[in-house]
């Protein structure tokens, strides 16, 4: 399962992520964790000293082998130079899998030993003082976008991004990448703004969004909270003595989390669960080139000099039936 968090600047997004990627490698799942903030503080969330995950390879300066990877002998992408990251799969593409090792996650992905399991970790990137003036964030992102349009996960394997603050997202179609996302939102209504932002984008794409009422101290809160977000108030979470630890740089067995924080973590993955039979894979596949068609007429074609739209497969759809291209 794809599943997203999102959120204002500061809502908790990141923790939240930290949280339920920890609950699933507990479980013993398979887990692919994205740092798709360009804030970069997943891997400290994750137990990493401060120097080791700023050491983490970043798939932003790899982007030329993710792309040669991906593009495998798919006929209709001639050359790195002309795909970008709204290029969909086709015939010959080579697909990414959850469970697989490849040369994708050889150079960008670093597994994480947490005390329930293990993980895999990928970065994109800091936004670094080398791209002032030449480069705006949303190119660090566009690794992700281009690994999530060639993945395919199946039931019980889980890709986790902690994304971008805001809705900056919705700059790109990633944003209908994901079989769920989770908006993590204060019971304020700076904390809500975010919410009705995704809600609106996100209404025409199918995009199921449930949001996560987090520092909340009491009824009020989360009566706030149902009075803004109404049924997609999935769960609230308040006051966390092990969060605090953690955040301290001294996190507890994660087996002693508070039990109420645990049943809202068991609640988040039986929605993300649920979404299973809903999937639409011709769908999944319809938005992404309807968003590659929409990149390459307003900057795609005058960037790369090429029509790119004659990159999108017809009779190709992304699917879980696949046989990955060697």
């Amino acid at each position: 399962m794809k599943i997203a968090f999102v959120g204002k600047g500061g809502s908790g997004k990141t923790t939240l992520s930290s949280l339920f990627i920890r609950h699933l490698a507990a479980s013993g799942s398979p887990v692919v964790a994205v740092d798709a903030d360009i804030n970069q503080h997943l891997g400290a969330a994750l137990g990493l000293d401060e120097a080791v995950a700023a050491g983490l390879p970043a798939m932003g300066p790899r982007l030329k082998l993710i792309k040669d990877y991906l593009r495998g002998s798919n006929p209709r992408i001639t050359s790195a130079e002309t795909m970008i990251k709204t290029t969909p799969p086709g015939e010959g593409s080579r697909l990414l899998r959850v469970r697989e090792n490849n040369p994708v996650y050889d150079a960008c992905a670093r597994p994480v030993e947490l005390d329930g399991g293990a993980v895999r970790l990928m970065v994109t990137g800091p936004f670094s003082e080398a791209d002032l003036g030449v480069a705006c964030y949303h190119s660090k992102t566009g690794a992700v976008e281009l690994c999530l349009n060639h993945l395919v996960d199946g039931q019980s394997e889980y890709v986790v991004v902690d994304m971008t603050a805001g809705s900056d997202s919705f700059a790109s179609g990633m944003f209908t990448r994901f079989d769920i996302t989770f908006l993590v939102a204060e019971p304020t209504r700076k904390g809500v703004s975010v919410y009705r932002q995704y809600k609106e984008y996100a209404r025409d794409f199918g995009v199921i969004l449930k949001v996560v009422g987090n520092k909340v101290q009491g009824q009020d809160d989360i009566d706030f909270l149902r009075a803004e977000v109404g049924d997609d108030l999935l769960v609230t979470v308040g006051h966390s003595d092990w969060v605090r630890a953690m955040e301290k740089g001294r996190p507890p067995r994660f087996e002693l989390l508070e039990d109420t924080n645990r049943r809202s973590l068991r609640t988040l993955q039986t929605a993300a669960d649920a979404t299973y039979d809903l999937r639409d894979w011709e769908r999944y596949t319809r938005q992404m080139v309807h968003f590659h068609l929409k990149n390459a007429g307003s900057w795609g074609n005058e960037r790369t000099g090429a029509d790119l739209a004659a990159q999108v497969d017809p009779g190709f759809v992304l699917g879980e039936g696949l046989v990955a291209t060697a």
